[in-house]
């Protein structure tokens, strides 16, 4: 699955599906990743203001991975 994330309610849509997709509830998730409850509610709500560091954290709790590519990006050929 490849998804482009133009913003934070898009990546918590797609952390909530993959949560529920795995049948984990939020709280399985905040224990396993030593986060509150309440965080991944708003992380999942798209709050703005999450620490990124966690919210990376989630997301390779859940088995995910986060990509950074350049817009437009052309392979050269020599």
């Amino acid at each position: 699955m490849i998804e482009l994330i133009k913003n934070t309610k898009q990546l918590g849509q797609i952390i909530r599906k993959k949560r529920k997709d795995l049948g984990l509830t939020q709280k399985e998730v905040s224990d396993l990743c030593n986060t509150g409850n309440r965080f991944i509610s708003e992380l999942e709500n798209g709050k703005t203001t999450v620490q990124f560091e966690k919210v990376l954290k989630i997301i390779n709790a859940l088995g995910l991975e986060v990509q950074i590519v350049q817009k437009g990006f052309k392979t050269w050929k020599s």
